[in-house]
């Protein structure tokens, strides 16, 4: 435990640090949850939404997966 208790006393001594992260967060789930929106991909949505990772989830949506081609089966109407 001592690493995490570190970790947020760090973040408390310094709470423009606790800004930076939490900025990082939010511009890269923002983008990531638009792109996504944009192209109807429903699972990646609901998991950048859900799955908090510090902007990993994110960049990883971002970067990697538009290179992977993969598509999602489409309902019938």
């Amino acid at each position: 435990m001592e690493p995490i208790q570190n970790i947020l006393e760090t973040i408390n001594s310094n709470p423009y640090l606790a800004v930076a992260f939490s900025t990082w967060i939010v511009v890269w789930k923002g983008l990531a949850l638009w792109k996504s929106a944009q192209k109807g991909q429903k699972p990646w949505f609901v998991a950048i939404l859900v799955i908090n990772t510090l902007g990993l989830l994110e960049i990883i949506y971002l970067f990697l997966v538009p290179r992977l081609k993969f598509t999602f089966p489409k309902k019938k109407k």
